[in-house]
């Protein structure tokens, strides 16, 4: 991080994709990211499983059921053909928006790998288009269990970047305190969040991690309706039956303090952006370093592979 210049405006986008259609995801994508970079951001974060869907619990319940529902094997088949293999064209789509904008970007995607297994992956590329961290959802949450597979037994690291370190969590994996950790251990300053929980206790969630590793949060969600879904959806009947919003969003950027920096935005797609002022970490952890001044690593210790 620059000294004279310890200054970057960031955006989270709230959008849906384009759902179940992988390569209208990625233009759609590259639109939004074009549109955040045009506002001035360095850095771009984009939802959870934004390529090519979230597998909702209110739509993908027979998926879950264990394929009880006719239409449940076909459903997965066409999400798990829409998925991203890494490498692949997709992220090289990716790789050149982020290139393009000359920004850090942070997309969420249902990662296929070469036996048929599928991952919650948060990818991060670098402004100069290359992808930077690979990050697999360490373990995915309740009923996400029947679609993707855990993470390897990696501990979350932030990635150097100009403007400090940054680190990625996705949704659940922040209420995990070691991981969390790790992450603060390796001088993390900026912290990306993407989620699919548009529920009011993120929020307390998110400006808890804010203050507690005295970083700034970037965390981001979809907007989803039943609209969204595509006309020949094979599991009619359960997306019928689910609410006509499934996702509020509540995408929000949060200062080292645990005050709003772009409050929370709810019922509708866009882009938050906000200036972070970097030194703010710096004057946030002479009150608290959880990981440095005001850490006990003789009592305490945190061991990582």
């Amino acid at each position: 991080m620059s000294e004279s210049s310890p200054r970057a405006t960031v955006a989270v986008v709230q959008a849906a994709p384009v759902v179940l259609d992988r390569e209208a995801t990625l233009e759609k994508l590259e639109r939004l990211v074009a549109e955040a970079a045009g506002l001035g951001a360095r850095v771009i974060v984009l939802p959870e499983a934004f390529v090519p869907a979230y597998p909702a619990s209110a739509v993908f319940g027979p998926v879950f059921g264990g394929f009880s529902d006719p239409g449940a094997g076909p459903v997965f088949r066409r999400f798990a053909d829409n998925c991203v293999e890494v490498p692949s064209r997709g992220t090289e789509r990716m790789g050149r928006a982020a290139r393009q904008a000359k920004a850090w970007l942070c997309v969420g995607v249902n990662e296929r790998t070469a036996t048929g297994t599928l991952h919650c992956t948060l990818l991060l590329f670098a402004p100069d288009g290359e992808l930077r961290q690979v990050r697999r959802k360490l373990v995915p949450t309740h009923d996400e269990r029947m679609v993707w597979g855990p993470g390897p037994a990696e501990a979350p690291r932030a990635v150097p970047t100009e403007l400090g370190p940054v680190g990625q969590l996705v949704c659940w994996e922040n209420y995990m305190p070691l991981a969390r950790f790790s992450l603060y251990e390796s001088g993390e300053r900026i912290h990306l969040a993407p989620t699919a929980d548009a529920s009011d206790g993120w929020q307390a969630t998110i400006r808890h991690i804010a203050l507690e590793g005295r970083v700034f949060v970037l965390a981001c969600n979809q907007y989803v309706t039943r609209q969204d879904y595509p006309d020949d959806f094979e599991l009619n009947d359960a997306l019928e039956k689910a609410p006509e919003v499934l996702c509020r969003g509540g995408s929000a950027i949060v200062a080292p303090d645990g005050s709003y920096l772009a409050e929370p935005l709810y019922g509708r797609e866009g882009i938050l952006t906000a200036e972070l002022d970097l030194g703010l970490v710096t004057e946030g952890r002479q009150l608290l370093d959880v990981a440095g001044h005001y850490s006990r690593p003789d009592a305490l210790r945190l061991a990582t592979d």
